[in-house]
C-alpha cells in the first residue's frame, strides 16, 4: 500500500493588489516568492490575498504554519505610525495593512513563524509601535536605496551595499558573518523602532536593515532588503530561508514555536 506523501508545511505569501494589463484587479505574488518557499524553505507556498473582506487573521493563523511577509510597491499608510498622509508617503493598500499589522501581533503573541521582506520589514516595525521615514534619500548622509529605474531583473536585484550586524547577534550567528553584501530595492526605512524591534544590522549609512523580535518566543527575523531573489544560491538568503522553513515545520508538528538558537 501506498503511504501518503506527508504535508508540507503551509506558507502563507502575503499577496498584493495589482492591476492585469492595467484593467483587471488580480491578487498577486511574486515567483521569486513561490520559488523560495517551495524550494528553499522547504513549504507550501499559498499566496493569500491581503483583504480582510475575503480573509481573516483568525483563519490565517490556523491554516498556515508561517507567513512570508512581501514586499510591495504601496506603503504602510501613515496613519498607522500617528503621522497625516503626504505626497512622500506614496500609494497605499489599506486592506494590506488592515491584515498583515494584527497578523504580525498575533504570530509575536503565539510563537508563530513569520520573515519580513522590504514592504514587511516596515510592517513588522509599525505593528509593534514603530514609525517610518517617508523617503530614505531625502534625509541628509543617506544614499539612494531604491530600485534602480533602468536594467534587467539581475541589475536591478544586484548585491549593492553591505549590511554589518551586530557582532555575536542573531544574524550574525545564523549567517556566520558579521558584515554581509545585500540588495536594495526600497524607500522607506524605520524611522523609531518599534516596542521590543531589536535593530540588528545597518547599511553603511545608518539605515536599519535586519531586525527581529526581541522576547518573542518563535521566529521573528525581517530585512529591509529583498532575499528572495536568488535565494537557492545565494549563501546570505539560502540560511534565511532555509531556517525559516524549519520554524515553520516545527510549528506544523505541534503547534509549538521553535527557538531560533535550535536551528
Amino acid at each position: 500500500m501506498t503511504r501518503p506523501t506527508p504535508r508540507r508545511p503551509v506558507v502563507g505569501i502575503i499577496g498584493n493588489m495589482s492591476m492585469l494589463n492595467d484593467s483587471y484587479p488580480v491578487h498577486a505574488g511574486g515567483t521569486m516568492n513561490t520559488e523560495a518557499v517551495a524550494q528553499v524553505a522547504g513549504c507550501l507556498p499559498l499566496i493569500i490575498p491581503p483583504d480582510p473582506s475575503f480573509v481573516s487573521v483568525e483563519e490565517l493563523l490556523s491554516l498556515c504554519d508561517g507567513f512570508l511577509l512581501t514586499g510591495g510597491r504601496p506603503n504602510v499608510h501613515p496613519s498607522e505610525y500617528g503621522e497625516d498622509e503626504t505626497p512622500a508617503h506614496g500609494d497605499f493598500d489599506r486592506c494590506r495593512d488592515a491584515i498583515t499589522l494584527p497578523l504580525v501581533r498575533a504570530c509575536v503573541e503565539r510563537g508563530q513563524p513569520f520573515l519580513g521582506i522590504c514592504r514587511g520589514f516596515q510592517e513588522v516595525n509599525v505593528a509593534m509601535g514603530g514609525s517610518l521615514y517617508p523617503e530614505i534619500r531625502d534625509l541628509p548622509g543617506r544614499m539612494n536605496h531604491r530600485m534602480p529605474p533602468d536594467g534587467t531583473i539581475e541589475e536591478k536585484f544586484a548585491l549593492r551595499h553591505p549590511v554589518k550586524f551586530t557582532p555575536g547577534g542573531v544574524f550574525a550567528q545564523l549567517l556566520g558573518a558579521d558584515e554581509v553584501m545585500t540588495n536594495t530595492l526600497h524607500g522607506q526605512g524605520i524611522c523609531r523602532a518599534g516596542a521590543q524591534v531589536v535593530v540588528d544590522g545597518h547599511a553603511p549609512d545608518g539605515t536599519p536593515e535586519a531586525i527581529y523580535i526581541k522576547g518573542a518566543p518563535g521566529f521573528t527575523l525581517s530585512v529591509q532588503w529583498h532575499p528572495e531573489w536568488n535565494a537557492a544560491a545565494d549563501p546570505v538568503s539560502r540560511p534565511l530561508f532555509t531556517t525559516f522553513g524549519k520554524a515553520a515545520a516545527a510549528w506544523a508538528a505541534d503547534n509549538r514555536p521553535m527557538p531560533l538558537s535550535a536551528a
